[in-house]
């Protein structure tokens, strides 16, 4: 930033130096002594943005205009000869043609007009109130949601235990939630923070403790902000895990899943256990989009939205971190980003929505060869209303399935264990074509073994009969399968063979009958 160290009788303010309020406190500051030379393209701008909704600029031209009549400087509306409706070419036109002075807020503008020779002071107003957005939040409030003609809302509580509720009586009107967008981006634009996402329909800010999010017609039907704040910092030890979890994190864990349902605390606990890391004298860095996990300097926060997988997997693969923190992972290729790393020897750490831990496991099925889903994840951290409520570990084995008897079916099975209690809860293996992710409960024995059959008995009569007309029903160890008249014949014909193979390996006697 360039500060104007002696004073200047005749300057040209560009339109972002008028809306920050930079020119403003020059004037005041006795920096501008004689005139402020306005461009009418500037002007017009202002006024149509003020038409649009957006007082800002013209509230600070008021301004502006009323701080140089107390100072005794002149003011004055200039008409370029080449017509142009973009502010910045007329501003620097005019100052260049006119060998004025040009103020402005924008960096790229300073550069540009410094580089055709032009004097330039490039600065912004150091802005040392709360944003306009904080009067809505109390010590209570996670979250405050802003919509054009809505009452304000809030979410009041913690994460898991929340209610929304009205903060004010009367609607936020237009005009109103604008000055809170552009005092957003104002401050944005000034360090205070910074602009994450920019897309036509929505703007993503991270501004001091909280994450904005803005969207914009037509994207959305009307104006809308969210403001959500860090309303929690925690240490690992916080959450009352025990010392052989703590133990784990240090010498086992490599490939931990942070699950949880949206608002559960997920991003909380990821920024506990990364300052525990750090505390460890880990290499800690994080990918985020955005960038939400409030971090000592130590560790590097890098931007998926900012840069592509290739660059993220060459950067991190060759720094080699211990651990790497993957914030919100949703689609397919952070899967894969995940999974390289992993089997390239990072510890990761990845957040991931489920509502359930075994929910946060089946989304690597399909992704990721069941055999090596061990190797990527070793660990299942499940967070519900704040607290840590469950943690698996997984290891392979071969094995029977849980609910089946004959040697011959023995495979590779994913055992889904219960860290507490060391029980074995669910098993994941490949019969057939498909994937089966079983419980083991002795409630629901029979539940692998007639989902095992329904997929053999289909793969064998799928090639004669649709299977939406075919019924099969078990009790006491037989097994009941009902077609149409019509296909009986070619069935029993086709299939009994077959069918007797499979009742053998199942321990069950399959009879075949014609529908009634």
């Amino acid at each position: 930033m360039k500060v104007l160290e002696m004073t200047v009788e005749e300057a040209v303010p560009d339109l972002s130096s008028i809306k920050s309020g930079f020119m403003a406190d020059l004037v005041s500051g006795g920096k501008i002594t004689k005139r402020i030379i306005l461009s009418e393209v500037v002007v017009n701008s202002i006024r149509r943005a003020s038409e649009a909704g957006d007082i800002i600029g013209l509230e600070e031209l008021s301004k502006l205009k009323g701080i140089s009549e107390q100072v005794g400087v002149e003011m004055e509306l200039r008409r370029e000869e080449r017509r142009t409706e973009d502010p910045d070419e007329a501003v620097l036109r005019l100052a260049h043609d006119g060998n004025y002075h040009l103020v402005t807020s924008n960096e790229n503008l300073a550069k540009t007009a410094e580089s055709i020779g032009i004097p330039v002071t490039q600065g912004r107003t150091k802005v040392l109130t709360p944003p306009l957005y904080s009067k809505y939040f109390t010590k209570e409030i996670m979250s405050v949601h802003l919509k054009e003609g809505v009452v304000p809302r809030g979410k009041i509580g913690e994460p898991g235990d929340w209610r929304l509720q009205d903060l004010h009586g009367e609607p936020i009107e237009r005009a109103e939630l604008d000055k809170i967008v552009q005092d957003i981006l104002e401050r944005t634009e000034s360090g205070e923070g910074f602009l994450e996402i920019k897309r036509e329909g929505s703007n993503i800010v991270m501004l001091r403790d909280a994450r904005i999010i803005i969207t914009f017609p037509p994207f959305s039907d009307r104006l809308e902000v969210t403001i959500t704040r860090k309303v929690a910092e925690l240490e690992i030890e916080d959450y009352g895990v025990t010392e052989r979890l703590i133990s784990r994190f240090k010498e086992r864990a490599e490939g931990i899943l942070i699950a949880g349902a949206p608002g559960m605390g997920k991003t909380t606990f990821a920024q506990a256990l990364a300052k525990f890391y750090l505390r460890e004298n880990k290499i800690v860095k994080t990918i985020e989009s955005p960038r939400d996990l409030h971090l000592p300097p130590l560790a590097t926060q890098y931007s998926k939205t900012r840069s592509s997988s290739e660059e993220l997997h060459d950067v991190l693969l060759l720094s080699r971190p211990d651990y790497t923190f993957f914030d919100e992972m949703r689609d397919t290729e952070d899967f894969r980003i995940f999974t390289d790393l992993r089997l390239s020897g990072v510890g990761m750490v990845g957040v991931i929505h489920a509502t359930t831990p075994i929910d946060a496991i089946q989304r690597f099925i399909g992704r990721v060869e069941l055999g090596v889903i061990p190797s990527v994840i070793d660990t299942v951290v499940f967070i519900n209303r704040g607290d840590v409520e469950k943690v698996y570990e997984l290891e392979t084995s071969v094995k029977i399935p849980h609910g089946l008897t004959e040697p011959d079916l023995t495979r590779p099975v994913v055992l889904v264990r219960n860290y507490a209690t060391g029980d074995v809860e669910y098993e994941i293996y490949v019969f057939g074509e498909r994937t089966f992710v079983v419980p083991v409960k002795e409630r629901e024995r029979e539940r692998p073994r007639s989902a095992i059959l329904n997929s053999m008995i289909s793969r064998v009569l799928g090639r004669y009969v649709s299977m939406d007309e075919v019924e099969i029903k078990t009790t006491d160890g037989e097994v009941v399968i009902s077609v149409p008249p019509q296909v009986l014949n070619l069935v029993v014909k086709r299939s009994r063979k077959k069918l007797q193979r499979i009742g053998e390996k199942l321990g069950l006697r399959i009879t075949v009958r014609p529908m009634v």
